[in-house]
């Protein structure tokens, strides 16, 4: 696996492009002037959790002949604004999915099987890194 990343303007603003030439724009959130035109750094990686989460869920499901509807994800990273470097003291992720196959034990086991043995990307991360995990199945969280 290897990307390539290019300064793409006189500012903050980076091309990143993957080996099947697909790009990300990212640029520096807090910067005090001129308008930002790209993803924070930190939020590509949280971008990466819920994409890598998701694929394995889905995966998951899909071995026990269910394919979710819908699969959504919010992914909050909780971090030490004030502190440098500020890396992520926590991540929170509320997984919604929708199906009328799904149950409430698989979504929970899917979940916990991705983040806590298959996803990449989480396992990439610090392990003092707590990922806090709610799950909405049909509109109701179990």
């Amino acid at each position: 696996m290897k990307i390539s990343l290019n300064r793409i303007n006189q500012d903050y603003l980076f091309e990143a492009k993957s080996s099947n030439d697909l790009t990300v724009l990212m640029d520096n959130k807090s910067k005090t002037e001129g308008k930002v035109e790209g993803i924070s750094p930190m939020e590509v990686l949280l971008m990466g959790v819920a994409g890598c989460s998701s694929i394995d869920i889905v995966a998951i499901l899909n071995k026990q002949r269910i394919n979710p509807v819908t699969l959504r994800m919010e992914v909050e990273g909780i971090r030490d604004a004030n502190a440098v470097p500020a890396p992520f003291q926590g991540i929170n992720v509320t997984l919604f999915l929708e199906g009328d196959d799904i149950t409430p034990e698989k979504a929970k086991r899917a979940s916990q099987l991705s983040f806590e043995k298959y996803c990449s990307v989480s396992k990439s991360l610090d392990p003092n890194i707590i990922i806090n995990q709610i799950i909405v199945v049909n509109g109701v969280t179990v």
